[in-house]
C-alpha cells in the first residue's frame, strides 16, 4: 500500500475527510517553501500538492498563474521542486508529497529520470494536469514501477469512457474537479458534485478528492459530506500573496487549522 493509500485509508477508518492543500514551489520565494510545507502540516493537512511552475498553467485562474510568474522569474525549476521534496523529507518522512504540474517539464527531464529522481527524493505522487487517462497507460506504469501514485483529473464533463480510463490506472485518489472554469473560480455548486461522485465511486473503489472552488470552511465542509478529500489552492496560494513574508507560514498554519476543525466538526 503507497503512502497516499495508507494516509486516505486511515481517514477513512478514523471517519474523517482529508485535507490536501496546494502551494506553488518557489513562491513566494524559493527559500520559503519547504518552511511552508512544515505549516500546512502543523495546521492539520494529510497530504500536500506542491505545484511545479510553469509559464502556460492553463487550467489555473489569475491567483495560480501570478504565482507560477513569480517562481519563474525567481528561477524555479522542477530539479529545484524535487530538492524542494527532498529537503522536506529531512524531518518529515510521513506526509505524502504529490507534484502538481504539466507536461512540458516532465518531458524535458523525460520519464525515466524524472521516476527515479522523484522516488529517490520521497514524492508520493505525480498529477500532470495536461496528462488524459486515455493516452497515459505508459507514464502511469512507470510511476507505479517505483511507488509513485499516478493522479488523474476528472471533471463535470467527463464522459463514462473517462472516468473508466482513470479508474484502470490511477491510484492513491482521483481528482475531481468540481466546476467548469479554472481554479480559484466561485462557482461552486455543492449538488452537481454530489450528482458527479457517484457515477465515479461506482467506476473505482479510489478515493476522490474534490478541488476548484474551495475557499473556505463552509465550502470544504459541504463538499466533505460527499468527498473523501477537499483540495484547496487558490486561496492559500492568495494568503500567501498578500501575507508579509515574516508572517506567511503562520498565518497559511492559522487558516489551515480552521479548515480542519471545520472537516472535524
Amino acid at each position: 500500500m503507497s503512502k497516499i493509500s495508507a494516509v486516505m485509508a486511515q481517514l477513512k477508518a478514523d471517519g474523517k475527510t482529508g485535507l490536501i492543500p496546494f502551494i506553488t514551489a518557489g513562491d513566494p520565494h524559493p527559500s520559503m517553501t519547504v518552511e511552508v510545507m512544515h505549516a500546512l502540516v502543523k495546521g492539520g493537512a494529510n497530504i500536500i500538492e506542491l505545484g511545479i511552475p510553469f509559464s502556460d498553467p492553463m487550467a489555473d485562474g489569475p491567483v495560480i498563474q501570478r504565482s507560477s510568474e513569480r517562481a519563474l522569474a525567481q528561477g524555479v525549476t522542477l530539479t529545484m521542486c524535487l530538492q524542494n521534496v527532498s529537503e522536506f523529507r529531512q524531518t518529515d518522512s510521513s506526509t505524502p508529497v504529490v507534484l502538481m504540474g504539466y507536461a512540458n517539464p516532465i518531458e524535458q527531464m523525460g520519464y525515466a529520470n524524472f521516476a527515479k529522481t522523484a522516488s529517490a527524493v520521497g514524492v508520493d505522487g505525480v498529477l500532470v494536469v495536461d496528462y488524459p487517462p486515455e493516452e497515459c497507460r505508459e507514464f502511469a506504469k512507470a510511476m507505479r514501477a517505483v511507488g509513485i501514485d499516478p493522479i488523474f483529473l476528472l471533471a463535470p464533463t467527463s464522459s463514462k469512457e473517462r472516468i473508466e480510463h482513470a479508474a484502470e490506472i490511477a491510484a492513491g485518489y482521483i481528482y475531481y474537479v468540481s466546476l467548469r472554469g479554472v481554479t480559484g473560480a466561485s462557482n461552486l455548486n455543492t449538488g452537481d458534485v454530489a450528482s458527479m461522485i457517484p457515477a465515479i465511486r461506482a467506476a473505482t473503489s479510489i478515493p476522490i478528492a474534490v478541488g476548484f472552488g474551495i475557499r473556505d470552511a463552509a465550502s470544504a465542509k459541504a463538499v466533505s459530506k460527499t468527498a473523501d478529500a477537499v483540495v484547496i489552492g487558490s486561496r492559500i496560494v492568495q494568503l500567501l500573496e498578500e501575507a508579509k513574508p515574516e508572517e506567511a507560514s503562520k498565518k497559511l498554519e492559522v487558516f489551515i487549522r480552521e479548515i480542519r476543525t471545520a472537516l472535524d466538526s
